[in-house]
């Protein structure tokens, strides 16, 4: 089943346009991944689709047209973002954050997915208290995840999350992203430069190229295209 579907999406800045008749669409329960140089506009696409700005074309989530809604109307539908740069709240504590991605369930579901998402991310556990701006970058990307997991979305949106990580690191939160998708059925788009990754654990891609998709299909395919392998895979 047709979770997202995208036809025809236009977006920039001012006069500036960024995405032109951009076409995608994600299946529930799939990782889908959106490859990409800097520029190319994967960080617009997400901005698009989850409200953070204007947006011409059709949009549709779980059947209902969702163009013009705003963020919080969005997260309230099933749909959550981790922003590129984390986007944590760097002076409230871990728990703080939490509690705040958490704004739209009742409190006795905060505590109950707190606990689960504790179980999960394990380093969060010991840093319940520590504010979010001392913590590690790798640990900020955790916590930027689970906040977004707190308000139990259908689809989560993840932009570049290996961003400024160290490989080993970056790697733990690609494991921690597949087993919310396996163990919970979260549908994950993810925007990526580190293609190979990315690719890993992804049922599906496109690659985008100055606000076009110019290519798309399964991983493996990804993986066998020539010219995916010489842009993006080092091949």
């Amino acid at each position: 089943m047709t979770l997202l579907s995208v036809t025809g999406l236009t977006a920039g800045y001012g006069p500036v346009e960024v995405l032109t008749g951009l076409d995608l669409h994600v299946d529930a329960g799939e990782i889908v991944v959106v490859l990409g140089a800097n520029g190319a506009g994967k960080t617009t696409t997400l901005r698009a689709l989850s409200g953070m700005i204007a947006a011409q074309g059709e949009i549709t989530f779980d059947g209902a047209a969702i163009g013009g809604r705003k963020p919080e109307d969005l997260v309230r539908m099933g749909i959550s973002h981790v922003p590129q740069g984390r986007g944590t709240f760097p002076e409230l504590t871990v728990e703080e954050n939490l509690r705040v991605g958490g704004f739209t369930r009742p409190g006795d579901e905060v505590d109950e997915d707190m606990a689960r998402w504790f179980e999960l991310f394990p380093r969060l556990a010991e840093r319940t208290d520590q504010a979010a701006g001392s913590m590690s970058g790798g640990e900020q990307q955790m916590l930027a995840i689970a906040r977004a997991l707190m308000s139990r979305p259908t689809l989560l949106l993840l932009d570049e999350p290996s961003l400024g990580l160290a490989p080993l690191v970056t790697r733990d939160v690609f494991e921690r992203i597949t087993a919310v998708n396996a163990e919970l059925g979260t549908t994950v788009l993810v925007v990526e430069q580190n293609a190979n990754l990315a690719l890993d654990i992804a049922a599906r891609g496109y690659v985008l190229e100055t606000g076009r998709i110019v290519a798309s299909g399964t991983a493996d395919e990804l993986r066998s295209d020539d010219v995916v392998r010489r842009a993006y895979l080092g091949a």
